[in-house]
C-alpha cells in the first residue's frame, strides 16, 4: 500500500510538470477562473440595466411628466417621445424594450375619479428585461399616482399591503450571484477537460507506452491524473473567491469558504473521474472536445444554477439526482449564500462521495481496458 501512495505521488508530480510546460492550457486555467468569471458577473446582467424607454404621451400634463421624470437610470434610459405612428416599427425593430402610451385627458380622469389605460408595450423577445421592467413601470406610475394626487397608501393598493423581504441578497443584486455561480460553473469545465486532456496527451504523444513497461498499476495512473488536475483546479478556484468574486467584484460570502472549498474538492474527484472515463471512450482530443461539450452543458443547465431545480419536470429531477453537478450546486449555495453548515449539506457532500466512488470505479474499469488494448 505504501508503495501505491508513493507511485501516485510520483506519478501526480510527472503530472504537474507536464501540466506546468502547457503554456495554452495554463493561459485557460487563469482565464476562466479571472477574466471569465468577472466578466461573466459584470457583463452578463439578468437584472433591469439601462433599459431603452419611449413615450407616447397624449396627455402632456403634470403627471404623465412626471411618469417621465420617474423613468431613471440606472434602470431605464431617459425616455424619448415618439409620435404613435413610429411605436409599432421601432419596437420591431429593437430601438425599444418599453414604450408607454398616455391616453388624452388621463390626469384630468383621475382627478375625475375615473381609471384611463395606460397601455405598455413591451419587446418581449428581451426576455429578462421584460418581466422585471414591466413590475418595475407598474409600480412606478402607482407610486407616482399616489403622490401626484396625494391618495393614502391604503386607497392607492387596497386594504392589504404586502411587504417583501428578501433572506438572503437582500438588494437582489445579481452581481451577488453570478459571481460565484461563474466560479461553480467553470470547476466543472475545468475538471473534465484537464483530466481527460491529460490521458489524450499521453495517447497522442505516445508517452501512454512508457507508462505500460514501467512497474506501475493502471490505478495509479489514473488516481494521481485525478490528484494532480483536481489540486489545479482547487487552488485556482480559491484564488478566485477570494481574489475575483470577494476582492474585486466586492461580493459577501456568507458561510464558510474553506466549507465551500471542501465541497469542491469532493467535486472534483467525482467530476475529474467522470473526465477521465471520458477519454477512454475516444481516440483523439476532437473527439474527447465534442462529447465532453454537451455532457458539462447539460450538466449546467440541468442543476440548478440559472434554473430552480423543482420547476423542471419530476422524471428530470429524478434523472439529475444521479449528476454531481446538481448536488454540488445545492451544497455551493448553501454554503455561500446561506451561511450554512456542514450539519446542513452533509447529505450532499455523502452523495457527491458515492457518486465520485462510482465514476472511479467505472473510469478505472475503462481506463485498464484502454491500457490492455494500446499495449
Amino acid at each position: 500500500m505504501r508503495r501505491w501512495f508513493r507511485n501516485v505521488y510520483r506519478l501526480g508530480m510527472k503530472e504537474l510538470a507536464s501540466l506546468s510546460s502547457d503554456v495554452v492550457m495554463l493561459a485557460l486555467i487563469a482565464y476562466v477562473f479571472t477574466f471569465a468569471v468577472y466578466s461573466e458577473a459584470t457583463a452578463m446582467k439578468t437584472d433591469l440595466n439601462n433599459a431603452s424607454t419611449a413615450i407616447v404621451d397624449a396627455d402632456h400634463s403634470v403627471l404623465s411628466f412626471r411618469f417621465r421624470e420617474a423613468l431613471r437610470p440606472p434602470y431605464f434610459k431617459q425616455p424619448v417621445e415618439i409620435d404613435r405612428s413610429q411605436m409599432d416599427a421601432l419596437l420591431d425593430k429593437g430601438v425599444y424594450t418599453f414604450v408607454l402610451e398616455f391616453p388624452p385627458r388621463m390626469e384630468a380622469d383621475l382627478l375625475a375619479g375615473l381609471a384611463p389605460a395606460v397601455q405598455i408595450n413591451v419587446d418581449a423577445t428581451a426576455v429578462s428585461q421584460a418581466g422585471v421592467g414591466t413590475a418595475y413601470i407598474i409600480n412606478i406610475l402607482q407610486r407616482e399616482a399616489r403622490v401626484s394626487l396625494k391618495l393614502p397608501e391604503s386607497e392607492a393598493h387596497g386594504s392589504i399591503e404586502p411587504v417583501i423581504r428578501a433572506m438572503f441578497n437582500q438588494n437582489l443584486d445579481a452581481l451577488s450571484f453570478t459571481g460565484s455561480m461563474g466560479v461553480i460553473n467553470n470547476v466543472t469545465i475545468l475538471a473534465i477537460i484537464l483530466v481527460g486532456a491529460a490521458v489524450m496527451r499521453e495517447r497522442e504523444r505516445g508517452t501512454i507506452e512508457h507508462l505500460l513497461v514501467m512497474p506501475v498499476r493502471p490505478s495509479e495512473i489514473a488516481v494521481a491524473k485525478i490528484w494532480a488536475n483536481g489540486l489545479v483546479v482547487l487552488l485556482a478556484a480559491a484564488f478566485s473567491m477570494h481574489v475575483v468574486v470577494q476582492l474585486v467584484l466586492g461580493v459577501p460570502v456568507l458561510g464558510s469558504i474553506e466549507l465551500f472549498l471542501l465541497g469542491v474538492a469532493l467535486y472534483l474527484f467525482t467530476v475529474a473521474s467522470l473526465g477521465i472515463m471520458l477519454a477512454t471512450v475516444t481516440s483523439s482530443m476532437p473527439q474527447f472536445a465534442m462529447l465532453s461539450i454537451p455532457v458539462f452543458v447539460v450538466m449546467f443547465l440541468l442543476s440548478g444554477s440559472f434554473t430552480p431545480f423543482e420547476s423542471m419536470p419530476t422524471v428530470l429531477q429524478t434523472i439529475m439526482y444521479l449528476s454531481p453537478s446538481t448536488h454540488f450546486v445545492r451544497f455551493s449555495q448553501a454554503v455561500l449564500y446561506r451561511g450554512a453548515g456542514l450539519d446542513v449539506v452533509w447529505a450532499d457532500a455523502v452523495t457527491l462521495m458515492a457518486l465520485g466512488a462510482l465514476f472511479l470505479g467505472v473510469a478505472l474499469s475503462r481506463f485498464r481496458s484502454m491500457l490492455a488494448n494500446q499495449g
